[in-house]
């Protein structure tokens, strides 16, 4: 009888967790960048940084600091504004791409100009940082989650949240990667750095003027 509410819990966490993780935000912007300008590997490895950073989350929210955090506005601006400035940052990078000429508008991703390091930190830190996370599992976890849910259980919740983030991700990467699909986005070359610099700044905005 136990593990059947256990397991209701992690079929409501399934459901609310693909609605959270479809929908358009910082994740998926910093996805559809990396698979375009640089190429299939580094976005997996960008997905699966996005995934391992859930594992954040779970922590947090199971040990009760996500408490802490929902009570304390200061803390979450801290938190926001973080958020806000790293996305911020990223799309001034991406406004400061120089045109590219003709010729170089069908070339290879740029896989020399980033490290895997740097792909998997890159997803890691906008998914650690964002808002729209923290704000779905401090809510997810103190309407589904209870006191008396078993160790175990959070185990294979985060577990499970943070694959299915991954695949999610990878899926996404997967499909943005296809050389037909690319080569597409890289005929706009250097526009499409542009556009995704407005994207992630605008971004940045709404998570700066965002509150709990």
């Amino acid at each position: 009888m136990f593990e059947s509410v256990f397991i209701s819990q992690l079929l409501i966490l399934a459901g609310a967790h693909f609605l959270a993780v479809a929908s358009p935000g910082p994740d998926l912007a910093v996805v559809i960048k990396q698979s375009i300008r640089y190429g299939k590997r580094h976005a997996l490895i960008t997905s699966i940084g996005i995934g391992s950073a859930i594992l954040v989350h779970v922590a947090y929210s199971a040990i009760g600091v996500g408490l802490l955090i929902k009570q304390s506005p200061m803390l979450f601006n801290m938190l926001k504004y973080l958020c806000a400035g790293y996305l911020a940052y990223i799309g001034y990078k991406s406004l400061s791409v120089k045109a590219s000429a003709p010729e170089q508008f069908h070339q290879q991703p740029k896989l020399d100009k980033q490290s895997g390091s740097k792909a998997f930190g890159l997803g890691f830190i906008t998914n650690v940082l964002n808002p729209k996370a923290t704000l779905f599992f401090l809510s997810i976890f103190s309407v589904v989650v209870s006191q008396q849910t078993p160790n175990m259980w959070l185990g294979a919740y985060a577990l499970y949240l943070s694959l299915a983030t991954m695949a999610w991700f990878c899926f996404v990467s997967l499909v943005l990667s296809k050389a037909s699909v690319r080569n597409k986005f890289l005929t706009l070359g250097h526009y499409f750095d542009w556009l995704m610099g407005v994207v992630l700044i605008g971004l940045a905005i709404k998570v700066a003027l965002s509150s709990l």
